[in-house]
């Protein structure tokens, strides 16, 4: 394996199975599952399990041949999105589809000129490195490219605002409108702005409902694209909404999906208008080997039937509710924890040193993270100074998940602090 590769915990785990919202080791161990998103509505589920069989049996072949499956599945897919998505590309990575998000905005408006968010990141290709200051900022990254501009992540707890002592949401629609004021002066035009709304690896930060209205006017009245990445959180995984986008409202010009599209397996896709769409078709074919092929395409259709029928949109808004809650009550009593935020099944939790805000202590945050790997919860930590717990768990994750994690979390705490 390449050295670039790391494992999860000091002590890592070998995994043989999984079940729901639960893992297996080799010794038969169970462990609660609170971190692996992916999975979206359970690991192994029998009937995705059962579609991937099924059709596998029958046929698994690439675009260039006539099948329903591919239909039925964009039909259904853009029946969960505004009126004006109506074009799918299928491919097999999140980070494949936000590299052809990239392409097909950039044709657009014969433009490189691209904004994202600070903390951002969007996949591993260098393209999208290029985009995602998570990575070019951080270790081993070669720094932001000329036509990459990086607008301050709206993050109320500590976000840039808190220095410059300026009001919250004027700081940051500001700095972007700064931004494309730039673009404009320099003579160029702006190709796109992209976003999640709740920023991922940026440390489960929600972006205003505001922000994303006045950002997406700004960016229109522009000329550029609006992206909206939901690779970590569509599917109803907030709860309160289908798509994170929803929160505020507005209506993007692409999205793309991954991770929990295909419940493990590897699927994922752009959604666009049909304008945009015809746009993109120059002449040069846009083909993929294996993005929509038929395995690919009933397996996606099983998650979307398995979230409508097993109402995994409204338990990630009730477990996650009560989860919130619990968290909040644990943040009243424990000075390590700054802050907690979240949506549905998609929470951070801050931590800090000594009641100090904005002293983040990564330290800390993995003696936790390791700890509870002891006790059998795993979760993971993230953001930009690396201090936030992460729980995004499969969407089976139930009340009475919540209150192990709670309860082990609290006993955690309890030791670090002696």
């Amino acid at each position: 394996m390449a050295p670039s590769l790391s494992l999860s915990y000091d002590e890592p785990l070998f995994v043989e199975r999984g079940e729901g919202q639960y893992l297996f080791d080799h010794e038969g161990n169970k462990y609660l599952d609170a971190i692996n998103n992916i999975s979206h509505v359970g690991h192994c589920h029998p009937r995705v399990v059962e579609a991937a069989y099924e059709q596998n049996k029958l046929l698994n072949t690439n675009t260039r041949y006539l099948h329903e499956s591919i239909l039925d599945y964009a039909s259904n897919l853009i029946d969960k999105l505004p009126d004006n998505l109506t074009t799918c590309f299928f491919t097999n990575s999140g980070s494949e589809s936000n590299d052809l998000a990239l392409r097909i905005a950039r044709l657009y408006n014969n433009s490189k000129e691209s904004i994202v968010m600070s903390g951002a990141y969007h996949g591993h290709t260098n393209s999208l490195i290029d985009i995602s200051p998570y990575k070019f900022f951080g270790s081993g990254g070669s720094g932001k490219k000329d036509f990459v501009h990086v607008v301050p992540m709206p993050d109320e707890f500590a976000g840039e605002h808190l220095d410059n002592e300026s009001i919250f949401g004027d700081y940051y629609i500001t700095a972007l409108k700064d931004k494309i004021d730039k673009i404009k002066r320099d003579g160029k035009k702006l190709a796109f702005f992209i976003i999640e709304p709740i920023m991922g690896c940026g440390g489960q930060v929600i972006i205003p409902s505001d922000f994303m209205k006045e950002a997406f006017v700004l960016v229109k009245e522009a000329g550029g694209l609006f992206i909206v990445d939901e690779v970590q959180i569509g599917f109803g995984r907030i709860g309160t909404h289908f798509w994170g986008f929803e929160m505020s409202g507005v209506q993007p010009d692409i999205v793309t999906l991954g991770k929990s599209i295909g419940n493990g397996h590897p699927l994922s896709a752009v959604i666009t208008t049909k304008h945009i769409a015809e746009t993109f078709n120059n002449g040069m074919e846009y083909f993929n080997s294996f993005g929509g092929n038929p395995v690919s395409c009933k397996i996606g259709q099983s998650v979307l039937d398995i979230i409508e029928e097993e109402e995994l949109q409204n338990n990630a808004q009730e477990a996650g509710k009560y989860l919130l809650n619990g968290l909040n009550l644990l943040q009243q009593k424990n000075s390590l924890i700054g802050d907690v935020r979240g949506r549905g099944l998609f929470i951070g939790v801050e931590i800090i040193k000594n009641n100090y805000k904005l002293s983040p202590d990564a330290t800390v945050a993995d003696k936790i993270v390791n700890a509870l790997r002891q006790k059998r919860v795993l979760i993971s930590s993230d953001g930009p100074n690396h201090n936030v717990l992460k729980i995004k768990p499969p969407m089976v994750f139930n009340i009475q998940d919540a209150d192990y994690l709670l309860e082990s979390l609290e006993a955690v705490l309890k030791k670090i602090i002696r």
